[in-house]
């Protein structure tokens, strides 16, 4: 769990800006757009479930 906890932020920041582009080629802005608003919302909800608080077990 912790290695997952480590790479959720590496992951969403590796992903989403290649992700972005290729969409924007391949099937339009508006797609892409909305893609990258589900992906990052996603991403942020999975970082906040996984957060480890200082104090909390």
């Amino acid at each position: 769990m912790r290695a997952f906890v480590a790479l959720t932020p590496l992951a969403g920041t590796l992903t989403l800006p290649f992700l972005v582009p290729i969409l924007m080629v391949r099937v339009g802005v508006g797609t892409a757009v909305g893609m990258a608003v589900l992906v990052s919302t996603l991403w942020f909800v999975l970082m906040l479930r996984t957060a480890e608080m200082p104090g909390h077990h």
